[in-house]
């Protein structure tokens, strides 16, 4: 007893931050953030102004709806699911903004709306996903095709949104200090983020949301109300598509059935690079955070050089998530055996 306490007592400081290893559970995560502070680091030495703190409040800016989405996408994807239908309920959410209050309708109103009908059919996917027993793969990309097309129906045009609210909330800007400044956009991101957070880590419906992703058997065995759970998780990824829509309205002042192509990817992508995984029943929602923030520095990448395609992003993106990809398998493969 005694030769323990004065083994303890020799231990040095630097010896203990030098022997210091992380949980496996936040390895992942840190990963990302350090890939991401890599990145920032690299352009501020190779590009002037690149590390300006008001690039950071830009990529914030830029990418809030994105975020959103992501924290979507996050519960569905840690119950072991997917949802593609997330970025044709963005530009459904625009079209049906943008035509409520051409109609007349005022803004609360036509918020409301939005939000009610993307709550919906993320509802009406989780009831397919478990009651039907069909694939997420299938049912949402039956929702992505749905989605698109009520867009369509509404209008082929796109349709200026002028409402003075609504402009006031896009363009004025919240001075932080001095010159650097962000949009009500980024709040309200922000806000999800720690909503969802704390939801996940406090509260029983998160606990078994990565109960179900971890083994969904095992989860029906203890009690656990399943089926309800899947089916809020979908609720909830279709609530922040209707969101991310807002969000996405405020930087494009309009509604546009062509909006937000393919922005489901860019959802899955920045879950994964953030440490999420595909399996289920591990990951953070601060991990999808840092993960959109990796795909906004590789647009600003190509931005300030001035010299790529953007299609250079996709490709990035491509080879990050190949990366992310094989080092979770990786991981699962190191625990299985």
């Amino acid at each position: 007893m005694s030769a323990a306490v004065a083994t303890v007592g020799t231990t040095s400081l630097w010896d203990r931050i030098r022997t210091y290893s992380p949980p496996p559970r936040f390895l992942p995560l840190i990963v990302t953030i350090a890939l991401f502070a890599g990145m920032f680091g690299a352009g501020s030495v190779r590009y002037e102004n690149f590390g300006d703190p008001q690039v950071f409040l830009s990529l914030m800016i830029n990418n809030a709806h994105l975020i959103v989405l992501a924290v979507g996408m996050t519960f569905v994807i840690l119950t072991g699911g997917i949802d593609l239908s997330v970025g044709s309920v963005v530009a459904m959410s625009t079209m049906i903004l943008a035509k409520t209050l051409q109609s007349g309708w005022s803004l609360p109103a036509a918020i409301l709306a939005v939000l009610v009908v993307s709550t919906l059919l993320g509802t009406v996917l989780g009831l397919l996903i478990h009651y039907f027993d069909i694939q997420p793969f299938i049912a949402t990309l039956a929702g992505l095709f749905l989605a698109r097309g009520v867009a369509y129906l509404i209008s082929i045009e796109s349709i200026p949104i002028t409402d003075e609210t609504f402009m006031k909330w896009a363009y004025e800007p919240l001075t932080l200090w001095s010159t650097y400044w962000i949009r009500w956009s980024v709040v309200v991101a922000l806000v999800a983020v720690v909503v969802a957070a704390y939801v996940l880590a406090f509260t029983r419906f998160g606990r078994t949301v990565y109960a179900i992703g971890g083994n969904e058997s095992s989860a029906m065995l203890m009690g656990l109300r399943v089926g309800a759970v899947k089916v809020g998780v979908y609720a909830v990824s279709g609530f922040c598509a209707g969101l991310g829509g807002l969000l996405f309205a405020l930087n494009t002042p309009s509604g546009n059935s062509l909006h937000a192509v393919g922005m489901e990817l860019d959802a899955i992508a920045a879950a994964v690079i953030g440490g999420i995984l595909l399996t289920g029943g591990r990951g953070y929602v601060f991990g999808a955070l840092v993960g959109v923030l990796v795909l906004g520095v590789i647009q600003t990448f190509i931005t300030f050089d001035g010299t790529l395609t953007s299609w250079w992003t996709r490709i990035a993106i491509g080879v990050l998530l190949l990366v992310f990809v094989v080092i979770q398998r990786l991981m699962t493969r190191r625990q299985a055996t």
